[in-house]
Parts: structure tokens; sequence; C-alpha cells
């Protein structure tokens, strides 16, 4: 075991001998730290071995010494020699090397010189350089600014990004390129608020401008609309031709069978004219190169907001009308310039540039305005009174619409605002017709036209339809017409008023059977409520008298026949036949009977007017003893009247003259009987009664003497048969019969009522009272009145009883 563990330390030794021999020197610490990490005493033996081989180390250097010496000897011998020789070649190296500087020290100025001069050449190339790559970026710089003093801002603009993005980054070393680089943001930033300068004054100047070029264009319309007409014509296509307008100055149409024609043609002073456009009339440049500028700017967003921002709020303010703008049509035209010129504008825009505006956008005002404009002219139109006012309106509404048809704004609701003008165009046209027909019923004779010669009579049938084949037939003049001068009169004018109606139908793109009914229509209603109206007040007229009345109806009769000759005349405008389904039929019949039957109603109403009148001149003495033994004056005169009245009534249709004649008698008959009647005549004589029973033989001489013919029998005279059955009672005193036969259909005095013979009979009773009174004195008289004052006591109690049972 010892033996072992003595070999082994050994053999550790070595190993620790060899790793300091092989290892640098401060890696050793650790090695040596092992070795007295061992066994107890282990370093005392590694001294040992250490020293062991300390010893062998030396003993071999010793060996290595002894072996080399000899040749150490001998170099050492050899250097000695060199030596001498060194020092000679030294002395040689140094005497050339003495003679070279001399003479190289000419050379080496020389040298020197010619460095100095390569690296001024050098430096000079350098700067050449240098200058070559700058001098692009001065002059870059240079016509930037030439290009902002001349305007050219787009330019400008495209100078920038080249300088930004090729020139200045080459010499971005210097100082002056980067004044430069940071001059270039604030020049963009001019750039833009000029231009955007320059877009407001453009937005100042196109809103004074809009007025000229919406006139322009409407004007361009109103020709394209005469051109297309004549064209249509001569192609022999009734249908409506859309203009085709282009901002060009050239335009075409497009004809229902194909043709494009270029509106070339014409005549010669028109072809000379230069066809002016939205260009001519005004620059758009500022809009194109703000639109530019702000685009490269990478700002563009912000100029299309602004710009259609500055659009609506300058389309408000054309769509503003004057508050007086009804008054004349030039207000009209200024509005519809104005607005044409706008839209022109725009749709110059939306097609000149891309999304600065768009299809959306322009619709969008468009709607806007549409509603705008249908609202002002739906209030400014009612405003007008005038027919040839709102007439101008409707034609300048039609190539308002046509205009902006052409510029492809959809105008549907225009058209329909038109036939809200037509209602106000015929209420305008009914109101002036209205005073034409008063005028010409104030001026009228309300007599028979006369005519004295052929040349006279053709000229009234050549205004209007009158046929009568018994004055045809006479030969001789002078003649007279049945009707009065208003009668050809009012038909011309209901003519004038369809002529006048047309006009408003015309250019409105619709169909023969449209235009018909319209026409047909407010013919109806000139008829219906117009003329209805003037002959309604013409007829309530207190100056109007009998005459005038019999003349009126006579009027109206012919009118009334002559309403199919205005079916007539209004199927050979329209074309369109009356056998057509749905085509509405004139209503003038109706209107000429109503005011027919009006005019018998007044003419019945102003003839007992009439009586009345005679009957409040009459001035009975009701308290006379006997009668004059002739009947009333006042009466004679009413009769007289009568006759002379239903003579003019002879001419009079159908049975109007015996209706009046019948009404008269009844009113006379009633009259009489009130005036018996009358609660304030309190007493009547017998001679009264007597006087008032030739007047009533006289009404009923003259209902027997046929005033009007027609009348069968004695039909006239029962008007009277009330009166005449209540006087034969009183005249006759048959109070017997008339109280036995009483109620009984045979009765002699069937039409007696029983009040009004007792109120009759009270006032003859205190009349007989009376007079018995003043005459006193005549004893025989008394005794006779008393025996007729019982009568009478007994007839009046049974006639109360009567009265009474007929109450209850």
């Amino acid at each position: 075991m010892a033996e072992n563990e003595t070999l082994e330390c050994i053999t550790e030794h070595e190993r620790i001998l060899q790793e300091i021999e092989s290892t640098d020197t401060a890696c050793v610490g650790p090695t040596l730290r092992s070795i007295y990490d061992d066994q107890p005493n282990a370093h005392k033996r590694f001294m040992e071995k250490l020293d062991a081989r300390i010893r062998n180390h030396d003993r071999e250097i010793e060996k290595m010494c002894n072996f080399h010496h000899q040749g150490f000897v001998d170099a050492i011998t050899e250097l000695l020699k060199v030596r001498t020789d060194a020092e000679k070649l030294m002395g040689q190296v140094t005497d050339t090397n003495r003679r070279l500087q001399e003479a190289g020290r000419e050379v080496t100025a020389q040298t020197e010189e010619v460095i100095r001069c390569r690296i001024q050449q050098r430096n000079m190339a350098t700067t050449v350089e240098k200058l070559q790559l700058c001098i692009p970026v001065l002059e870059m710089y240079s016509k930037l600014k030439e290009q902002l003093e001349s305007r050219r801002y787009y330019a400008a603009l495209k100078t920038m990004e080249q300088l930004e993005k090729i020139y200045i980054p080459r010499v971005s070393q210097y100082r002056f390129c980067q004044i430069m680089a940071e001059n270039l943001p604030r020049l963009r930033e001019e750039i833009k608020e000029i231009s955007m300068s320059d877009l407001k004054d453009f937005l100042e100047s196109i809103r004074k401008h809009s007025d000229k070029v919406g006139e322009t264009a409407m004007r361009q319309a109103q020709q394209h609309r005469t051109f297309n007409s004549a064209v249509v014509k001569q192609v022999g296509v009734g249908h409506y031709t859309k203009p085709v307008y282009s901002l060009n100055g050239r335009t075409h149409t497009h004809t229902p069978n194909g043709l494009l024609i270029d509106d070339d043609t014409g005549d010669e002073e028109e072809a000379d004219e230069e066809v002016l456009t939205a260009q001519d009339l005004v620059d758009f440049s500022p809009v194109y190169r703000c639109l530019h500028i702000y685009t490269v700017l990478g700002d563009r967003e912000t100029f299309e907001n602004y710009y259609r921002k500055q659009r609506k709020k300058q389309a408000r303010l054309v769509l503003q009308p004057q508050a007086n703008m009804h008054e004349t049509v030039e207000g009209y035209r200024r509005y519809f310039n104005q607005i044409v010129g706008f839209f022109v504008v725009e749709d110059h825009i939306l097609n000149a540039t891309r999304g600065l505006v768009t299809r959306a956008f322009t619709d969008e005002l468009w709607n806007m305005a549409l509603s705008k404009i249908i609202a002002v002219l739906r209030t400014h139109s009612s405003y007008c009174d005038d027919p040839d006012l709102v007439l101008e309106l409707k034609n300048l509404m039609v190539i308002f619409a046509d205009t902006l048809q052409g510029y492809g704004f959809p105008v549907n609701r225009l058209f329909d605002l038109l036939f809200e003008v037509r209602d106000q165009y015929n209420e305008t046209l009914l109101k002036k017709w209205a005073l034409v027909f008063r005028e010409i019923f104030e001026l009228d004779n309300y007599s028979p036209i006369p005519v004295d010669t052929e040349e006279e009579y053709k000229l009234v049938v050549s205004r209007f339809p009158f046929h009568d084949a018994e004055i045809e037939k006479q030969q001789d003049f002078p003649k007279k017409l049945p009707m009065s001068q208003s009668v050809p009169q009012i038909y011309t004018q209901v003519k004038e008023f369809i002529y006048a109606s047309l006009k408003f139908s015309e250019s409105l793109h619709r169909s023969s059977t449209e235009i018909d009914d319209m026409l047909r229509k407010s013919t109806n209603l000139l008829l219906t409520r117009t003329l209805s109206s003037c002959l309604q007040n013409l007829i309530k007229k207190p100056h109007i008298g009998l005459t005038e009345l019999v003349q009126i109806i006579i009027n109206t009769t012919h009118l009334e026949q002559a309403c199919r000759y205005l079916e007539e005349f209004i199927t050979n405008i329209t074309n369109v036949s009356p056998e057509t389904v749905h085509t509405t039929r004139l209503y003038g019949l109706s209107t000429f009977k109503d005011a027919r039957h009006a005019a018998e109603g007044e003419i019945y109403t102003k003839l007992n007017q009439k009586i009345d009148e005679f009957i409040q001149l009459a001035d009975y003495e009701w308290g006379m003893a006997e009668s004059d033994g002739r009947a009333s004056g006042y009466l004679m005169d009413l009769i007289n009247f009568l006759r002379s009245t239903f003579q003019v009534f002879t001419h009079l249709p159908g049975k109007v003259a015996q209706t009046a004649c019948m009404s008269a008698c009844k009113h006379l008959s009633t009259s009489l009987m009130q005036m018996l009647l009358d609660t304030e005549l309190k007493q009547i004589s017998m001679g009264a009664i007597q006087q008032f029973n030739l007047d009533v033989i006289q009404c009923e001489l003259f209902a027997s003497s046929e005033p009007v013919p027609g009348f069968q029998g004695d039909t006239l005279q029962l008007a009277f048969i009330d009166l005449r059955q209540l006087l034969d009672l009183f005249m006759v005193w048959d109070w017997s019969t008339y109280l036995a036969d009483y109620g009984q259909p045979t009765s002699k005095y069937l039409r007696v009522n029983p009040a009004t013979a007792l109120a009759l009979l009270e006032k003859v009773y205190r009349g007989m009272k009376d007079t018995s009174k003043k005459n006193n004195i005549f004893s025989q008289f008394r005794k006779n009145d008393r025996d007729k004052q019982k009568l009478i006591e007994t007839v009046v109690k049974q006639l109360r009883s009567l009265v009474n049972g007929m109450s209850s």
C-alpha cells in the first residue's frame, strides 16, 4: 500500500511539473494550489522533485553551452572583421547622401511646386464638378421664381416637386440648398392662398355672368325649338324633337327618324353670327388652376368641399326672387336666366373636370332648386292678373325647361307646374272676358239688329251662325234680325277666348286629345261661370226693363243654338272628333237655359212690380155712396200697359208669354183682393164695392180679349174667379145661397172663403152704420138699414161659426 501511494505521488508530481513547464505563468496558481490540497507534507516531496528537475535542466543547459561555445567565438571574430568595412561603408554612404541632398534640393523645390499645382488642379476640378451639380438647382429655382411671377402656379408646383425630389438631394449639404428647401413649403402655401383668392374672384364673377350665360343658353334653346318645329314640319313628323346642346358652340338636333342635323342653317345673318358658349362668356381657368394646384398639393378634398359649399350658397342666392318679380315679364326672365346660367356653369364644370362636382351633387342641387323654383313660381304667378303676362311666363317656363332638359336635368315637375299656371291663366282670361262681356252688355241697345243691305247681312252672318228660312226668303231690305248686337259679339269673343286658351297649350308637348280636352274645359268655365254670371248680373240690374229682358231671352235662345258651332270650331282646331271617347261636351246649353229661366223669372218679378206701382196709384173713395159708372183711371192705365207689354212678348219662345200673362193676371187679382182685405181699411160702402166691381169687370174683359195667344177657353179669366165670386156675393147680397150651398162642389160661390167673406162683410157693416148715422133724418132709410143690419149681424154670426169650424 505504501509503495502504491508513493508511486502515485511521484506520478502526480511529474504531471504537475509538466503542467508548470507547459502552462502560462498566469495559470500556475491553481496548479500550485492543488499541491497543497493533497496529502500532508506533499509539498515537501514536490519541492524535492522540483529541485531534482532544476538540476537536471541545469545539466542539459551546460551541455548545450559547451557544444556551441566555439561557434560563438568564431562569430564574434567575424563581426570584428566586418566592423572596419562597415565604418568605411558608412563614410561612403554619408558622403553620397550629402552629395545627393545637395543635388536634389532644387528637384525637391520643383517637386513641391508641382504638388501644389496638382492640388490646385484637383480643387478646381472638384469645384467645377460641384458647380455643375448646383447650377441645375439654381436654374430650376430661378425658373420657379419666373413661374411664380408669371402666375403659372401649376408649373411652379411641378418645378418645386422636381427640386425636392431630384435636384436638391444632390447638393443637400450646401447651406443655400437648405434655405431653398425651407422656402418651398412657404411658397406652396402662398400658391394655395393666391389660387384660392383667384377662385373667390371667379365665384364672384360667375354670379355677375350667370345672367348673360343663362340668357344665351335660353336664346339658343328657343332657336332650337323654332328650328326643330320647322324640321318636323318638313319631315312630316308631328312629334316633339329634343334638342341636344353642347358647350363647344356647335349643336345638333335629333329628329324622330334618326337624322342628325347640324344647326348651321338658317338666315345668312344668323349663320354669320358667332354662337357664344359658356367658355366665351366665362373664364374657367381659375377653377382648373386651383383644382390642379390643390390636387398636386394633396389637398383636393378640401378644395372640392369648399367649392361645393360656396356653390350651394350661390344657388340659394340665385333662387331668391325679387319681391316685384311678378309685375313684369323681365323680372321672370332675369330670374330664369340666372338659374339657367348657374346650372349651365355647373354642367360645364361637371364635364370639364373630373370629380370636382359629381352627377349626384348636381342632381341634389337641381332637386333643391326645382322645389324652390316651383314654390316661387306658384306664389308669384298667383299675383298675376294679366293673361298676356301669364302667357309670356308660360313661354319662358317652356324655354327654361327645354334649356335645362337639354343639359340633362329632369323637368317633369316644371311641366306639371305649367298645368297649375294654365289654371291661373284661365282664371285671368275669365276675369278679362268678364270685363269684355260686361262692356258688350252695357253697350248693347237690346233691339233687333237692323240690316239695310246684303253686305251688312252677310257681315252679321259671317260673325254669327244665324239661319232663318223666313228672313232669308225676304228679298227686300232693310231687314231685322231677331237678336241684338251683343249676340254676334259674344259669339266672336267666345271664339277669341278659345284662341287665347289655345295659345297656352302650344309647346307643352301634349297630344291633340289633351289639348282638345283643355280647350273644352276652359270654354265650359267661360260659359258656365263667367258668361253665366254676367248674364245673371245683367238680368238683376235695376235699369233692365221688360223689353230688355225679352230681348235677353231671345239672345240666349240664339246663343244656345250656336253652341254646336262652337263645338265644331274646337274640333276644327284640334282635329279631334267629338265622337271620341271621353271627349268633354260644352255646357253652353245649360248655361243659356239657366240664364233664360232667370230672365223669365225676372220678367215675372218686374211685371208684378210694375203692377204694384199702378196699384199704389189707386185712390178709392171707400165711403162713396155710388160708383162713378166707369172703371178707375189707374186700372185702365195698367191694362193698357199690359196690352202693350204682351204685344212685345209675342216674340218670346215657347210659353214664356203665356206664363207671364197668367202670372200678371194672378198677381193683379191677388193685389186687388189684398186691397179689399187690407187691415188698415176699416169700412167700405156698397158704392165703393160697385166701383171695385167695375174695375174687376175691366180686368175680366182684358183677360177675355186674349192679350197673349195660346190660352184655351176662359183659362186666363180664371185668374179673377176668386174676386168675381166674392164681388157677386156682395153685389147680389145672396147670403142665403152661399150659406146653404157652402161646402158643396156645385156651389155658386165655391171660391169664396168664409174668413174672406167675413172680413169684407164686417167692413161693409161698419160702412152701413156710418152711413145710417149721416142719413138718420130719413126714417124710411133708417128702417131699411135696421133690417139690413140685423141681417148682416145674423150672417156674421153664421160666418164666424163656419170659420171656427174650419179652424177646429
